[in-house]
């Protein structure tokens, strides 16, 4: 009979080590020539492998996890069993799914231990089969700003946060649980959440406290490793779509540099955004339009432009009321810093300082195949210009609508109807590649 291949056994360890592995797990650690994991977890077993441990080969994946993959293929095709440790289920936000990804699933073998996630809720009293999932392991970006980008590493969680009445996260030594509750207090969750923290689970100072108000978190300190379950009570008031105007903070004492309701509903449409949609905002005055489109892209992100100041403080009063964590308004004068942002999915130009033919031009250039631009125009010189921009571009087919709406108003004990100014509506589509 043809012997058995070797695999790699990925076993899960919780912070108990040897003493709550399976006899299954015991008997692959034994028999694995290469044994591979943090150095954290190698030292919770090495002890525990006997004389048998001066026999095996040791990779600490410490700063080389690409590295590891190589190493258990090496292994396995010189007919030596491997075992990698992971933390918990390996299958849970673990290495198991990069493994079967990089060796295949028939290489490779799962022995799980109860994931943290499990323990955590036990300790919580809560449970979990509601929860969405999320991890901060990322590189240290400073304290949570304001209109922070993807690149941050708390931004993930806050998404999550913004779509899920609760979420799990495995937090790590930059982003901890008292930067979370910070960041949380900036986003407007203050009264609206509240945090549960599991700390060194399962050791002897193994700290639990459940149902911290977020202030209170803010100001505390919690020994690694933790995890962290964000509830809210999910009293979002303010619809995905159609708001009213009086609903922004505008300008004052005179109102009305705002997009509309009416043109705002028909640009964003025009706009036809994705879930994920990565959206420019170039001139966005009071942030109308831009807000919006980041309630439509919960999984994309918008980034905004504005060059007067007084608007630009007004479109962040707005999004931090609306609790946009997916939104970044920089105050400038387009199109410089345009360079700095990803190429878009769909574009708004509700102002141009001057720059229109340019910013068109430099938009078609970046805007991805079957991406959109929509501009919305109030005079004949900017109506004009657009178009002959767009003429001269190529590349990209476009249409123009003209919205005129009027509102109802009082007149003594009845109503009449006071015409809004006419809006023109381009809509430019960029050809697919």
């Amino acid at each position: 009979m043809k012997p058995a291949e070797p695999i790699c056994h990925v076993v899960g360890i919780l912070d108990d080590g040897w003493g709550g592995l399976a006899d299954a797990a015991r008997a692959a650690l034994a028999g694995a020539g290469l044994v591979v994991g943090v150095g954290r977890t190698l030292e919770l077993v090495r002890p525990h492998l006997g004389a048998a441990a001066a026999t095996k080969e040791f990779h600490d994946m410490d700063g080389a996890l690409s590295a590891a993959p190589g190493r258990i293929a090496a292994a396995l095709d010189a007919g030596r069993g491997a075992a990698v440790l992971a933390t918990g289920d390996p299958l849970c936000h673990g290495i198991a799914g990069y493994l079967i990804g990089k060796l295949g699933a028939a290489r490779v073998r799962v022995l799980p231990a109860p994931s943290t996630l499990q323990i955590a809720f036990a300790r919580f009293g809560k449970p979990w089969q509601d929860v969405a999932i999320a991890s901060c392991h990322s590189k240290d970006a400073g304290e949570w700003q304001a209109g922070a980008t993807p690149a941050h590493g708390l931004y993930p969680l806050m998404r999550a946060i913004a779509l899920n009445r609760r979420v799990f996260a495995f937090m790590s030594p930059d982003n901890d649980p008292a930067r979370l509750a910070r960041a949380l207090l900036l986003a407007g969750y203050g009264d609206d959440a509240r945090l549960s923290v599991a700390c060194r689970l399962l050791l002897p100072d193994e700290t639990v406290r459940v149902d911290l108000a977020v202030a209170e978190a803010a100001a505390m300190v919690f020994p690694e490793p933790c995890v962290v379950l964000v509830e809210r009570r999910g009293n979002d008031a303010l619809p995905t779509f159609g708001l009213a105007d009086d609903e922004y903070v505008q300008r004052a004492p005179e109102k009305g540099l705002i997009t509309k309701q009416e043109a705002r509903a028909l640009s964003l449409a025009r706009l036809r955004l994705k879930a994920d949609a990565i959206v420019w905002d170039i001139g966005a005055a009071t942030g109308s339009v831009g807000l919006e489109a980041a309630r439509l892209a919960p999984l994309g992100h918008v980034w905004a432009i504005e060059k007067n100041a007084a608007d630009a403080a007004n479109a962040r009063a707005n999004a931090e009321r609306f609790r946009a964590t997916n939104y970044t308004l920089v105050e400038g004068k387009a199109p410089a810093g345009l360079e700095a942002w990803p190429d878009p999915d769909a574009v708004f130009i509700g102002g141009s300082g001057g720059e229109l033919a340019e910013l068109i031009r430099r938009v078609l250039a970046r805007l991805r195949p079957g991406g959109r631009l929509v501009m919305n125009f109030v005079t004949l010189e900017n109506l004009a210009t657009a178009t002959a921009a767009l003429g001269a571009s190529g590349g990209a087919t476009w249409d123009v609508v003209q919205l005129q709406a009027s509102r109802s108003q009082p007149i003594l004990d009845m109503h009449r109807m006071a015409a809004q100014n006419p809006v023109w509506i381009i809509t430019a589509k960029k050809e697919e590649a």
